[in-house]
């Protein structure tokens, strides 16, 4: 009998004692394989970066050059255009007194008139063909390209005007007193069209 009761408090005993064996085996084998399965699912994750200055792509401006003959064939035209401000004045004051005279040109004024337009259209020759040339030469060149074509617009129509000023209406002036009218009217136009063209390209560095 007494063997039978010590028989049975050791069966009843022995789960109680591996108990705890057992909590803490399978305690370490969590500890254990959390961090492993932690591990691997990070990893596994796609990695998000915020995009940065470095990510993105600028384009940077294109670099035009120009030649050594535009950048002559440039120099004279700005050179000349000063020029015809002097022959716009000279212009305006000897047309005027030949405007007043009713018929009777004083002599400095019919001279002076006639040398200054001389002057006038030779100036505006000389730029029409470095203007329209350099014009061309840079078509590709996208930087002012709306200012250069507005300057060489209005140059173009102060050419047509003073050419139709002076040849067409510069003998009928001398003659009868509406082409006189209109002589100074058409001339003060293509003036101020030019000044215009000036004053376009003036802003900026064009």
């Amino acid at each position: 009998m007494t063997s039978a009761i010590i028989l049975f408090g050791a069966l009843w005993l022995a789960p109680q004692a591996t108990a705890p064996l057992v909590s803490a085996r399978i305690a370490d084998t969590v500890r254990i394989n959390a961090p492993d399965t932690l591990a691997r699912d990070t990893a596994a994750a796609p990695v998000m970066h915020a995009p940065s200055d470095a990510d993105t792509v600028r384009r940077r401006p294109k670099a035009v050059e120009v030649t050594d003959a535009y950048a002559l064939r440039l120099k004279i035209h700005y050179y000349t255009a000063f020029t015809t401000i002097p022959f716009f004045v000279l212009q305006s004051v000897s047309g005027n007194q030949l405007y007043q005279s009713g018929g009777k040109d004083p002599a400095w004024a019919s001279n002076l008139h006639g040398l200054s337009a001389a002057g006038l259209g030779t100036a505006f020759t000389i730029n029409t063909v470095t203007g329209l040339w350099n014009l061309w030469d840079s078509r590709s060149n996208p930087d002012g390209r709306v200012k250069r074509w507005l300057h060489s617009g209005l140059l173009l129509a102060s050419d047509a005007g003073f050419a139709y000023a002076g040849i067409k209406l510069g003998d009928e002036a001398k003659r009868s007193q509406s082409a006189r009218d209109e002589h100074r009217k058409v001339a003060y136009i293509s003036m101020s069209s030019a000044l215009v063209g000036y004053g376009i390209m003036l802003i900026g560095d064009h």
